[in-house]
């Protein structure tokens, strides 16, 4: 993934969200700007999982607007535990189906083999493109699901906890990708649990509050909030 064309700003317009019939998260109003950087943050069940999915047009808004999302222009890369790793297919044939507009009855061409090949390359499975995913450890999936992400080559990523249940070096490793992300002017949005990490790397933050209302601004003015 190279750099990216200006894209308008991701708009959330007194967004409401429910799960289970039960409001997690109402009026909620602010803008993604194009190229930014936001952690969302928040305890258990404040509903961070169900707004990825909604600004992804995969959740169903119970009131409000959001502008500027929808599976064309958005990366989501769900938590890796909701992913079923018994599909028989190699490393290499997941990420090359993530390709824009290439599904299973369209082959790829010898140019998008190769894009995959250097994602792969990128979060460093290099040598590893034949083996399936049954065969991979939890470190090596991760590192896979981004390089699947990578290959979308999409304008706004999403990422679910991207960095838990991983060691430390495939931590670190995988924070180099988000942040050539950023670099290429990519819009990210990052659930996240460790606020230490938060305030070093993430410019801003969204913070769910568990009472249906959120704290949206630069990190260093919710800082006070994270540590509450």
């Amino acid at each position: 993934m190279g750099a990216v064309t200006l894209t308008p700003p991701l708009l959330l317009d007194r967004v409401r969200l429910q799960q289970g019939g039960r409001t997690i998260l109402e009026d909620l109003s602010g803008s993604f700007q194009p190229g930014s950087l936001t952690a969302l943050v928040g305890a258990n069940g404040t509903g961070k999982t169900t707004l990825l999915r909604a600004i992804a047009g995969l959740h169903k808004l119970a009131g409000g607007r959001i502008e500027g999302g929808g599976p064309q222009r958005i990366a989501l890369l769900p938590q890796g535990s909701q992913l079923d790793r018994g599909f028989p297919i190699s490393c290499l044939d997941l990420v090359t189906l993530a390709a824009p507009r290439l599904g299973w009855f369209r082959g790829a061409t010898p140019a998008q083999r190769q894009l995959a090949l250097e994602a792969l390359d990128r979060v460093g499975l290099a040598g590893l493109e034949g083996r399936s995913l049954q065969a991979l450890s939890a470190g090596q999936f991760q590192r896979l699901l981004f390089a699947r992400t990578m290959m979308q080559d999409a304008p706004v990523v999403l990422l679910d906890e991207p960095f838990t249940a991983v060691d430390t070096a495939t931590a670190a490793h995988l924070l180099s990708v988000l942040q050539d992300w950023h670099a290429q002017g990519r819009t990210l949005i990052v659930v996240l649990h460790d606020m230490k990490l938060v305030q070093r790397h993430f410019p801003r933050t969204l913070l769910l509050t568990g009472d249906g209302h959120a704290v949206w601004g630069a990190t260093a003015a919710v800082a006070p909030r994270l540590a509450a």
